[in-house]
């Protein structure tokens, strides 16, 4: 299925291979949590990162240890890498020349003849640059003016910096302007959108653990998706980051843009399940972590609804009292024990993917 969803048209940029804005798919992008002159523990989470679906790469790279890494990091990895840059512009002219793919910088802690410098690296490297706006490190000047992290603050803070890239002739930028405020975030976006054409990265930054990030993101993020606003988006998770990949997944199918990875329908459970729902739920998505394509699980613990719902889903089960019924594609299967439910699933989805790869 295509985009549901009419996206604004932005102009189109790459970071590595991949290529940002236009009519590019939306990419989904994460930041590892480890310390990046560790390269072993750096390359394993990227590598995890990428099985879990990630297609684009973040590091920070806080000196120039951490720069130097980066070349040895791209070596091992199949996805682009970001280097993630603060205060210092030689820690981005040293990733660069170590072989990043892109340059995330905050304009608000470095200053502006440095960012010349960074920017004459990334024309003759062709690399692209991620201008990042964030509400807790906004320009002292600009933040004065406002007198908060305004949505406004954030626009200004934008507008200010592209027309500084604009005016060394560079034009390979992304932007992102981030809170934790997630109104402010959506405000904000709205505006920088409507005010220029540049593909924008959409993310709530600060949102806390898995379930505050989830719903976070998904307010801010999948309501901007939802008017056609944004060209990449990264799930801020504080913990392992492998868990920000299949929420954003979750977003993008959820507004009919993206399907990547099993879509798990299953009830909420109430006094009538018969079936401990709970554990196969958590069964079912552990076995499924990482499958990368799409289809749809039902996973009912009752025959009030169940039978209906397992029928309208490409694969699944609908409860009974320690049994129940397989179906696929609206048609029962077989009917097989509770003890039997995740190794009579999985089979039939492995046959199942295998048989759409063979097509």
């Amino acid at each position: 299925m295509g985009e549901t969803v009419t996206r604004r048209r932005t102009r189109q940029i790459h970071v590595g291979p991949v290529k940002i804005g236009g009519d590019a798919p939306i990419t989904v992008q994460s930041m590892t949590c480890t310390d990046t002159r560790d390269v072993d523990a750096t390359i394993d989470q990227i590598r995890r990162l990428e099985n879990a679906g990630c297609e684009i790469v973040r590091v920070a790279v806080p000196d120039m240890e951490a720069a130097k890494a980066i070349t040895e990091i791209k070596r091992k990895i199949a996805i682009p890498l970001i280097a993630d840059i603060h205060f210092d512009y030689r820690l981005a002219i040293n990733a660069i020349r170590n072989g990043a793919d892109c340059i995330r910088i905050n304009p608000g802690n470095i200053k502006k003849d440095k960012i010349r410098d960074i920017v004459n690296e990334a024309k003759a490297r062709d690399i692209s640059i991620r201008i990042g706006i964030n509400s807790g490190s906004l320009e002292k000047d600009i933040l004065a003016g406002h007198g908060a992290p305004t949505a406004s603050a954030l626009v200004e803070s934008a507008l200010r910096n592209i027309e500084f890239f604009e005016d060394m002739n560079f034009r390979s930028i992304k932007v992102s302007l981030k809170a934790s405020d997630v109104p402010a975030m959506i405000e904000a976006n709205r505006a920088i959108s409507a005010a220029t054409d540049y593909p924008l990265h959409l993310g709530v930054t600060e949102a806390g653990s898995l379930v505050n990030s989830a719903i976070k993101s998904s307010i801010g993020i999948g309501t901007l998706l939802g008017e056609g606003i944004g060209d990449t988006i990264r799930v801020s998770i504080s913990g392992d980051p492998v868990g920000e990949v299949g929420v954003a997944y979750g977003i993008l199918r959820a507004l009919g843009i993206r399907r990547v990875g099993p879509d798990i329908i299953s009830c909420p459970t109430c006094g009538r399940c018969e079936i401990d729902l709970f554990k196969l739920v958590e069964e079912v998505e552990k076995r499924l972590a990482g499958v990368k394509e799409y289809f749809k699980v039902a996973l009912m613990g009752c025959v009030v609804n169940g039978p209906g719902e397992a029928a309208e889903a490409d694969i699944g089960i609908a409860g009974g009292r320690k049994f129940g019924f397989l179906f696929k594609k609206g048609e029962i299967v077989r009917k097989i024990t509770e003890e039997e439910f995740v190794d009579a699933l999985m089979d039939e989805i492995h046959a199942m993917i295998k048989e759409n790869n063979s097509r």
